[in-house]
């Protein structure tokens, strides 16, 4: 076998080959044979599944420095090296069915990297770096230990496709809203108890699986016209220990976004006068903010400049931003265009408005 490896190796040497099929070799070391003299400077793609890989060499960039694609899938491998980060060509790279307890925070210079999969490892948590991935177009990250996303996730501004079924989830992150290439988003199977507001309120976001997330009960109205995967959401039980502010219609308890400091009423006519203040101030420095450097000249506490910077949410009725107060309205699953789809379960739709007017004349039909 190794006389095997030697000779396929040797061969791509000479004669240059840009893809190299290592699958299924027994490997429990990166192959020496790899990194010798020059390397192979002209090999773009490589395979090593199914292997017993359980590191990755520091001078892989180095030796390999063409790599477009590099596929580990199905190794034994608990640790990937800083040096990762010098692979500045690496479009594809696949660490899924490892031994993954972190990743490196070098990851994020990966900057050609389009394609990232870390599903079925022990990740409890991702570093920010890899909101640095500015061109990276799929991320699954599916079957871990991860309990939050990080926030820095949406500077990916290209990513279309994120899959973290499987994990401990018990929030997204409202900034993941902003990621307006998103096109499906699949977080089934995890521990939500509610969704960002702003959810589906971008047109390209058409693929939303949240399935088997017992605890959610509610969906932002955006989702409305979109693709849902929602059964075994909202079963029989009760979400007793979420302290969230909720909201009620006959049956349904409606947990909501930790953020959401007060609920209002269709009674109350007069906004609070913080979040009066809070809309003044987004409408004046809107198109600074996205400055994360940028501090307007006025002082507030950082809860309530993380908030300016990424809004709660808009009216579902007006698109006016909310801060610290929505008035919600729900709408029964069994009364939209998903009525006898989704049998078993007690989901409704939640439209979130901004003024006591709003959620009078929002309905979901208009």
């Amino acid at each position: 076998m190794a006389s095997e490896l030697q000779e396929t190796i040797c061969t791509a040497k000479q004669e240059r080959h840009k893809n190299l099929f290592l699958n299924y070799r027994n490997l429990n070391i990166f192959p020496v044979e790899l990194l010798k003299d020059e390397g192979l400077q002209f090999l773009e793609r490589l395979y090593m599944k199914r292997n017993s890989l359980t590191t990755l060499p520091e001078n892989l960039a180095q030796k390999l420095p063409n790599l477009i694609e590099l596929y580990l899938h199905s190794n034994n491998i608990v640790i990937v090296p800083e040096a990762i980060g010098n692979l500045a060509k690496l479009q594809s790279l696949d660490l899924s069915d490892n031994a993954l307890q972190v990743i490196c925070p070098e990851i994020g210079r990966l900057r050609s990297l389009r394609h990232l999969s870390l599903a079925n490892n022990q990740l409890k948590f991702l570093p920010p770096e890899i909101g640095d991935l500015k061109e990276l177009e799929t991320l699954d990250v599916s079957m871990n230990l991860l309990s939050t996303l990080p926030e820095r996730l949406h500077q990916c501004l290209s990513l279309q496709c994120l899959t973290a079924d499987r994990n401990s989830l018990r929030c997204l992150p409202r900034q993941l809203c902003q990621l307006h290439s998103l096109n499906e988003l699949s977080m089934a199977a995890n521990c939500l108890a509610s969704l960002p507001l702003d959810l589906g309120r971008s047109r390209e976001l058409q693929f939303v699986f949240v399935d088997n997330n017992v605890h959610l009960k509610g969906l932002p109205s955006y989702l409305y016209n979109k693709v849902i995967g929602c059964n075994g959401c909202g079963l029989s039980t009760q979400v007793s220990d979420v302290k969230l502010l909720s909201v009620a219609l006959e049956e349904v308890t409606v947990p909501l976004p930790a953020e959401v400091k007060a609920i209002g009423s269709e009674a109350e006519r007069v906004v609070p006068l913080e979040e009066l203040a809070m809309r003044v101030l987004h409408a004046m420095y809107s198109p600074l903010l996205k400055d994360l450097n940028f501090l307007p000249p006025i002082s507030l506490p950082k809860s309530l400049l993380d908030v300016l910077r990424c809004p709660l949410g808009h009216c579902h009725r007006c698109s006016q931003p909310m801060f610290t107060i929505v008035y919600p309205k729900l709408f029964p699953l069994r009364e939209t265009a998903l009525a006898g789809v989704h049998r078993r379960t007690t989901v409704s739709f939640v439209a979130y408005c901004c003024s006591s007017q709003c959620l009078r004349t929002f309905d979901l039909q208009s």
